[in-house]
């Protein structure tokens, strides 16, 4: 086989994708990855003997950060770009090993000469020599299918945490421990001599440096941007030229509406970055006027309708088609061969976004010429419901859950995806009791969050509490409520959970709710391919992970196959 990935759910069937990825990338691209990622194993070796001497490098860490979330399922696909950070890890790494060494040799009075794994000290110039390693060092590297799979659900988790991490850091916040933690696991699974125990104990923990990163990241967008309110969006278009931009990065949203303020330039959010308009900060701007369109996976069609300028700032690009290629723009660490690239700000200064505006002014009205679908043009989308927001309503819905009249919270979070099988989470928000209400975050909502599903004594049935970057709000949102109803397990909280997954940021959630104690999740639409018989058969066992089968079977469970359930008592 040319590559090896089974990172995401769309694995081709379930297996893996061994030629070309059904995410688009090509197989150099994807070798080029796995060969990134080795390095970035190589970087944290010398990082984790460097700080047992007092050393650290936060360029360094950084590094290893954006690197990680640089492999993340449709991120960058741009082979280049990729040349380059593999030879830019071999000088990163070559300082943090030359930091280390000299700080051992002022401690120790002598040489270090210690034996190291092979990614702590390959090298090579010419992309014909990166392709070459990368043959070597793919996932099917590692023969023991469980280790194999227990380390790629470890890195995997490592890539989620990367990505909440860097929003953090890009609103200068950051905590030392995801940076040393990332960079210790990374280097544990170079180790010829690792059991199998040790790396689910990394696994595990995973999950709680996964909540100390998706905590840090909500403190930087709430500090900075307000917290969230309850805020109704329209899905209609307006006449005018306009920017559509799609997701997850807050940061780079402000910025384009600073710029565009006076311009008679309209924005519009796309997928992920639909929860921008529940910011204060953001939604002042009177030219934030809705969002068009729905999750990432069809932006084919709906980046087609929409005739203005449209910018990705993070990931979920699929391959632009060319009716809309001379309009689409990347930045950040998103890209695609071909597809212009907005440079990152310097210190202290804003992205230059003039090329987006000029290229929106010249494109003119973006009025579709047929609605997206029938009936959806003139909705309006609630949203707001993170965390502060629901605190603030808190007491209203304790006084519905004790009244009876909330019978059963369902936690409908993650990702959103091509597959025909994602039709479940659409017909389960529809058959649910009308005494349930959904949580979620994340752009699997957009399979549901059309419906009219009503509302509970004023209580909406759906609660969004914003992108998969806002996850931990449905972590803190039950710990809240045990706490309320003084509960000694969460388990015991009237919530179920039903987790659709795509990416490895929701490789990250999973494992912070098993670090929180959650169990009895439903996971789909598929497991992942990633995960050996064994490990399954691990995670069932000590968690009561669960497949999808039919929304049936689902809501047997979830109410208690016709149980009587009763509030928890206050």
């Amino acid at each position: 086989m040319s590559m090896f990935c089974f990172q995401c759910q769309e694995a081709a069937g379930n297996t893996g994708c061994d030629k070309i990825g059904v995410c688009g990338k090509h197989e150099n691209v994807s070798n080029l990855q796995d060969l990134l990622n080795y390095l970035l194993k190589g970087i944290s070796i010398w990082a984790v003997k460097a700080r047992e001497l007092g050393v650290a490098d936060e360029a360094a860490d950084v590094f290893v950060i954006e690197g990680l979330f640089s492999t993340v399922t449709n991120v960058n696909f741009d082979e280049e770009w990729f040349v380059g950070r593999i030879e830019e890890a071999q000088k990163v790494r070559a300082k943090i090993k030359n930091l280390f060494l000299n700080a051992f040799e002022e401690k120790e009075g002598r040489v270090f000469t210690g034996e190291l794994h092979d990614a702590a000290i390959w090298g090579g110039v010419t992309r014909e020599e990166m392709l070459a390693k990368a043959g070597d060092i793919g996932v099917l590297s590692e023969d023991n299918e469980d280790v194999r799979s227990l380390k790629e659900l470890l890195v995997y988790g490592l890539k989620g945490i990367a990505a909440y991490a860097d929003h953090a850091h890009i609103l200068d916040y950051r905590k030392d421990v995801i940076f040393s933690f990332t960079e210790e696991a990374l280097a544990a699974t170079t180790r010829a001599d690792i059991s199998a125990d040790e790396l689910t104990a990394l696994v595990l923990k995973t999950g709680e440096i996964a909540v100390e990163a998706m905590e840090l990241l909500d403190r930087a967008n709430t500090t900075t941007y307000g917290t969230q309110k309850m805020t109704e969006v329209s899905t209609a278009l307006e006449d005018g030229p306009a920017v559509l931009v799609s997701g997850h990065d807050l940061r780079d949203i402000k910025e384009l509406l600073v710029a565009t303020e006076g311009t008679g330039v309209k924005v519009y959010t796309h997928s992920e970055m639909l929860p921008a308009h529940a910011y204060g900060e953001l939604s002042k701007h009177a030219h934030l006027v809705g969002n068009y369109g729905t999750a990432w996976y069809n932006q084919h069609k709906e980046f087609d309708s929409f005739k203005g300028a449209v910018l990705m700032t993070t990931n979920c690009i699929k391959k632009p088609r060319d009716s809309y290629k001379d309009r689409i723009f990347t930045t950040g660490l998103v890209g695609w061969p071909g597809v212009a690239h907005i440079d990152d700000r310097e210190k202290g200064k804003s992205k230059d976004f003039t090329e987006v505006i000029e290229k929106a002014l010249s494109l003119g009205s973006v009025l579709p010429e047929a609605p997206m679908e029938e009936g959806e043009a003139a909705k309006k989308l609630t949203i707001g419901f993170a965390k502060d927001q629901l605190m603030a309503v808190s007491g209203k819905v304790v006084e519905a859950v004790k009244s009876g009249a909330i019978k059963r919270f369902v936690v409908m979070g993650g990702c959103d995806g091509h597959q025909s099988s994602r039709g479940y989470y659409t017909e389960l928000a529809k058959k649910l009791p009308k005494n349930t209400v959904i949580l979620t975050a994340g752009c699997a909502k957009y399979r549901y969050n059309m419906l009219d599903l009503g509302d509970i004594d004023g209580i909406p049935r759906v609660l969004d509490a914003g992108q998969c970057n806002d996850s931990y709000s449905l972590a803190y949102i039950a710990l809240k409520l045990k706490e309320v109803f003084g509960l000694d397990d969460i388990n015991d909280l009237p919530i179920s959970y039903e987790i659709a997954w795509y990416e490895q940021k929701a490789v990250s959630v999973l494992l912070a709710l098993l670090h929180l104690g959650v169990k009895g999740i439903r996971l789909g639409p598929s497991l992942p391919a990633f995960l050996s018989p064994g490990v399954v058969k691990v995670l069932v066992e000590n968690f009561d992970i669960k497949g999808v089968t039919t929304p049936e079977d689902a809501i047997r469970d979830i109410t208690g196959e016709g149980e009587e359930e009763t509030a928890p008592a206050a």
